[in-house]
């Protein structure tokens, strides 16, 4: 049997992050979903055309070309401050038996 430890994700929905590579690299989003598979999804980010058919049963009158967002990795992205005006790393800091995020560059706590 193989146990697997997922680590708290340091990245959050609503998070302003910007992209570090790949063809978005330096274009800043709000995180819209996170998946247990270590991606996330970002507003205006790694836009994709679908090809999609119109479903009666779904009532999805959409049909023809979509373009819509695809998921990238977590790994791919930054934590954005709007502050220092740069991308920061995330820590975690236990204060009063809470947990907490923090930047590491200035030790100020993300609320």
């Amino acid at each position: 049997m193989r146990i697997i430890f997922i680590m708290s994700l340091k990245i959050k929905c609503n998070d302003v992050v910007i992209v570090t590579v790949g063809k978005d690299k330096g274009k800043k989003g709000k995180v819209k979903s996170i998946y247990s598979s270590k991606k996330v999804i970002v507003e205006g980010i790694n836009i994709v055309k679908k090809h999609q058919k119109s479903n009666s049963k779904l009532n999805n009158s959409v049909s023809g070309i979509v373009e819509k967002e695809s998921p990238i990795s977590i790994s791919n992205v930054a934590y954005f401050s709007f502050k220092h005006n740069r991308s920061d790393r995330i820590g975690f800091k236990f204060i009063n038996g809470k947990k907490y995020r923090f930047l590491k560059s200035t030790g100020e706590i993300i609320k």
